[in-house]
């Protein structure tokens, strides 16, 4: 049926069947095109509303004012589109950067495809970290375990191997069988294509349950936004239309009039400003080497107070030197050496840098070649341990087993050690001096594995009880220096407002030693052995005191992001192993790197292109750039059009006549739309990106509260100037709070778009000259032969000097109650904000937190 062969399938065969089965993904590409983008511009109920409205009003002989309404909505959402498409488009592009691969015979040969471009009968080699991109048939295994997890829920991985399977088996029984979505825990197999893209098994079971990313702060902050704006517009609505007819005035100018007052309260162009600011966010993070795969969080990337990384590649060079093999005596020892290259070079699990040293090793002798491999037991993170059993050539009938790991995962499993005599008992004496040796080199900074041996008269081994009765043969160090301006570079963080946590499995000496090293508190440490005696509430009273988190396992790394999380810390993790994907899950913000196993890129939010925290220093500025130019939109949009909704509202109760015409404020919300745009790349003050900032809906209602109500008494004393003083025909008030109102929704945007003071924060050319050029075509357009179609006539020079006078005045009231509010706003904020952490390292001492958390909470 698949017509394939062992060799796999040809390039042309396989560029055949994927324009037939279309691309290997779970998500509908159609979704992304044009077409689509730009019908969803009309999805806005009152989008769909207006054009009712439009159509409603032809059919009474309002034909213009239809055609004037209908053109202002399509360019409007003309406007939006092409934003938001350019953003998509950009965005796209972005992604493809760290598109993931999978290895597949393609001709025979072992080639890198791109996971969306496998199709049915591909032959694909897996190995562990590696995401399983579509439902295969297991042909060939090796100790191969599957995590399985997101599709069935079980917590342990499942063994995989060839076989038959009941046709009628559940998803958890099929051993034979593995499945997208899951991921390789350990071992390597050879695997046939059956399904891909929505004929999966986890497509259909996504669509049957809706699976959804966790929503970020920032997503339900506007969610929360947009449910307070629609409670506004409604009454507003509701209010106006039901008194203009009580006033006995037009049905359908009442009804075009109350849904224009929605139109100009809501800020309709927010998604596209958002999706810009984000867009022009994630290309300027790429650009420093940071490739957002989830525009949200970069958001969160500028929030972010606390960063909770590992400290190997990171923290250090990343580059593992082997520094020394010696015996249990501490003498340097060839044989250690030796059987370290044969376990390092015969492994075929995961591949890991330590063993990479080892291979790489100047005095790796000539002798390994003189063996061969048996059979191997590989590494999991439950042992901590891999062992290769090998045989010499020149005496095949013995096999010799090489096991390495960590020293104390090394020791569990051995009874004697090697000595110059032979094999001498494990007592307490050779425990003390092998710990006294391990310490001293830790403390040096030293990474220290542990290795044994054992011999085995047959080479038919038994392999589950192999790993029993080792004779521990010595020490393997490995050196890895922080890395060059590691420390300035933590420093810098914490001048930003972001503190580093160090989580690491290595040993709690070799991690307090690096932390003295680059400027990190090292007093309390707590460790894995620790935190297991610790409860969910026990570890949050902890966590808040708490240096560095040392000899880790891999599931503990959740645990501690969620308490941090739950004591009110935005929390970025940086991780790029098999087992980091939850932890990467938990975070606010997940963080890996661009050679990261496939299970940890997929689980990230963002990529570093390279591993280097001064890359993820400048992402967090682009961040809060972005997240700085969002609140200016909303925060400007939402405060003048509620100021000038509140006002027409009211005039339109107590004016013989509406105040504006439905085309009129239309209009004045689609000119104000264009310079709006440009916010999106506006400069930002150094204040706003020096410490990490959050959504507050409260905030945002405030501040449309206050300076709606500035807005508000302006209007009206622009009323009273109309109506007492110049007393305007309908047509001249219109036409004059059409311009006065635009002039004054666009100078705002220059006082409120920085915390200091206007003019001393340049903003950026382009949205400063969209401003000028928008604020003289209002003034303009009175006189222009369009004029009559919106009802607008022409001011006399008095009326409009009399405007820029009140417009004036308004503009420096604003300014006053600019530095009131932000004052007011900033002691608020510095109140609520999580106590910040203690960044100095220096002259701290090393304590163990053991007795720092014993009592309440412990488990014992």
């Amino acid at each position: 049926m698949l017509a394939t062969k062992r060799s796999g399938l040809s390039a042309a065969e396989a560029k055949v069947r994927l324009t037939t089965t279309g691309p290997n993904s779970l998500v509908d590409p159609t979704g992304r095109d044009a077409f689509t983008i730009f019908a969803r511009q009309f999805r806005s109920p009152l989008v769909l509303i207006l054009v009712f409205a439009a159509g409603l009003s032809a059919l009474v002989g309002e034909g213009n004012e239809a055609i004037i309404i209908a053109t202002i909505v399509l360019a409007s959402c003309v406007l939006s589109f092409t934003q938001e498409y350019g953003a998509s488009r950009a965005v796209e592009a972005l992604k493809q950067a760290v598109a993931r691969k999978t290895t597949a015979l393609r001709d025979g040969q072992r080639t890198e495809v791109l996971a969306t471009d496998i199709v049915p009968g591909d032959i694909i080699n897996l190995s562990a970290g590696n995401l399983i991109p579509a439902d295969s048939i297991v042909i060939e295994a090796r100790d191969f375990n599957v995590s399985e997890s997101a599709l069935t829920g079980e917590t342990f991985p499942a063994v995989k191997s060839p076989g038959v399977t009941k046709a009628d088996a559940g998803l958890s029984s099929r051993n034979n069988c593995i499945f997208t979505g899951t991921s390789v825990r350990s071992g390597t197999a050879t695997a046939l294509v059956i399904k891909t893209g929505q004929q999966t098994e986890f497509a259909h079971i996504a669509a049957a349950i809706e699976r959804q990313i966790p929503e970020t702060d920032f997503a339900r902050g506007i969610r929360r936004f947009g449910y307070l704006m629609t409670e506004i517009m409604l009454a507003i609505v509701i209010l106006v239309l039901v008194a203009n007819l009580l006033l006995h005035r037009p049905l359908i100018d009442s009804l075009l009039f109350s849904l224009a007052l929605a139109v100009g309260l809501t800020p309709e162009l927010l998604p596209a400003i958002i999706s810009v600011t984000l867009a022009r966010g994630a290309r300027s993070m790429a650009k420093n080497g940071v490739i957002v795969r989830r525009l949200e969080a970069i958001e969160n990337l500028g929030s972010m107070d606390l960063l909770c990384t590992d400290k190997t590649g990171t923290l250090t060079e990343g580059v593992i030197h082997l520094d020394g093999c010696f015996d249990v005596r501490g003498k340097a020892s060839p044989d250690v050496l030796l059987w370290a290259c044969l376990n390092a070079t015969l492994q075929t699990g995961l591949n890991n840098p330590l063993d990479e040293a080892i291979a790489a090793a100047p005095e790796r002798p000539s002798t390994v070649s003189n063996f061969a491999k048996v059979d191997e037991i590989p590494y999991d993170f439950s042992r901590k341990r891999l062992s290769v059993i090998v045989t010499d050539k020149a005496n095949p009938g013995n096999a010799f087993l090489i096991c390495k790991g960590a020293v104390q995962n090394v020791l569990e499993a051995c009874s004697t050690v090697l000595a110059p005599s032979g094999g001498l008992p494990l007592d307490e004496a050779a425990r003390a001096s092998i710990d006294v040796l391990f310490k001293n080199w830790s403390n040096d900074g030293y990474r220290v594995l542990g290795l044994a041996t054992r011999t085995f008269p047959s080479v038919s081994i038994d392999r589950k009880g192999a790993e029993a009765e080792l004779t521990f043969a010595g020490f393997l160090l490995f050196l890895d220096p922080p890395k060059p301006g590691i420390a300035e570079t933590i420093a810098d963080l914490a001048q930003k407002g972001v503190a580093t946590k160090v989580i690491t499995g290595d040993n709690r000496y070799v991690a307090s030693h690096l932390a003295a090293s680059i400027g990190l508190r090292h007093e309390l440490i707590l460790t894995g052995e620790d935190m297991g005696r610790l409860t969910k509430n026990a570890l949050f009273g902890a966590v808040a005191r708490i240096d560095i988190f040392a000899e880790i396992d891999p599931n503990q790394k959740e645990r501690i992001i969620d308490a941090y999380r739950r004591r009110g810390h935005v929390v970025g993790y940086l991780g790029d192993g098999i087992n980091d994907a939850p932890a990467l899950h938990t975070a606010d913000i997940g963080i890996s790197v661009n050679g990261a196993v496939d299970v940890a890129r997929e689980a990230a939010d963002i990529i570093l292109l390279e591993r280097d925290l001064g890359v993820l220093l400048r992402g967090i500025d682009s961040g809060r750039r972005t997240f700085a130019n969002t609140m200016k939109y909303i925060s400007i949009t939402t405060s003048a059009n509620f100021g000038n909704m509140i006002s027409m509202a009211f005039a339109s109760l107590f004016l013989p006549f509406l105040p504006l015409l439905a085309q009129q404020i239309l209009l004045n919300n689609l000119l104000y739309s264009v310079p709006s745009l440009a916010i999106a790349g506006d400069n930002v003050d150094p204040e706003d990106i020096a410490a990490p900032r959050q959504w507050d809906i409260k905030s945002v209602r405030r501040f449309m509260i206050s300076f709606g109500l500035v807005s508000s008494a302006f209007d009206f004393l622009t009323f009273g100037y109309l109506v007492y003083f110049v007393q305007a025909a309908p047509e001249t008030f219109r036409t004059a709070w059409f311009v006065e109102s635009l002039l004054t929704q666009l100078a705002i945007v220059m006082i409120v778009r920085t915390h200091n003071v206007a003019w001393k924060s340049k903003p950026s050319p382009v949205l400063f000259g969209l401003t000028v050029l928008t604020a003289a075509s209002a003034i303009a357009i009175p006189y222009l032969p369009m004029a009559p179609w919106f009802g607008f006539v022409p001011m006399p020079l008095p009326l409009i000097l009399g405007l820029l006078a009140i417009s004036t005045l308004y503009l420096v009231v604003s300014e006053g109650t600019k530095r009131w509010f932000f004052s007011k706003e900033n002691k608020r904020i510095a109140g609520k904000r999580p106590k910040p952490f203690n960044v100095g390292g220096k002259g701290a001492k090393t304590r163990h937190a053991e007795v720092a958390l014993s009592g309440k909470g412990a488990v014992s």
